[in-house]
């Protein structure tokens, strides 16, 4: 059986309101698994890395700027420096957002597997 003929039959045998909530946990858009970050126990921490990662964007630009008008090679150390922390620090901050993703991801499929698994309990103790 596949996945779909196996998601068609429990279907089938669950009534309206399970249905829904069986439905619910179904996989979302990217957009919609990211917008749900901001919500929930680590929200505040979502927002507050994203108000960082905003600082860290404009200190990027204008280290970037300034690398290329600056003539000492003090200074474009300096700023090619703070440019390379910068990078490094967003990039760290868009893998923590990537991996909160992934996270609430694999919690929604298990929540989904341990519904399957008390529904087909169900009928089978009921037959």
């Amino acid at each position: 059986m596949t996945e779909e003929e196996i998601d068609k039959l429990i279907t089938e045998s669950l009534d309206k309101e399970e249905t829904e909530f069986y439905n619910n946990l179904t996989e979302k858009s990217i957009f919609s698994m990211w917008g749900e970050l901001y919500t929930g126990k680590l929200g505040w921490l979502a927002i507050l890395m994203s108000i960082f990662h905003t600082f860290i964007v404009v200190i990027c630009f204008y280290c970037g700027f300034k690398l290329f008008i600056v003539e000492g090679i003090t200074e474009i150390l300096r700023y090619g420096t703070v440019l390379f922390i910068a990078l490094t620090f967003g990039a760290m901050i868009k893998l923590w957002h990537w991996m909160q993703i992934d996270k609430n991801s694999i919690l929604k499929e298990i929540k989904r597997l341990e519904f399957q698994i008390a529904m087909l309990t169900e009928k089978v103790t009921n037959e």
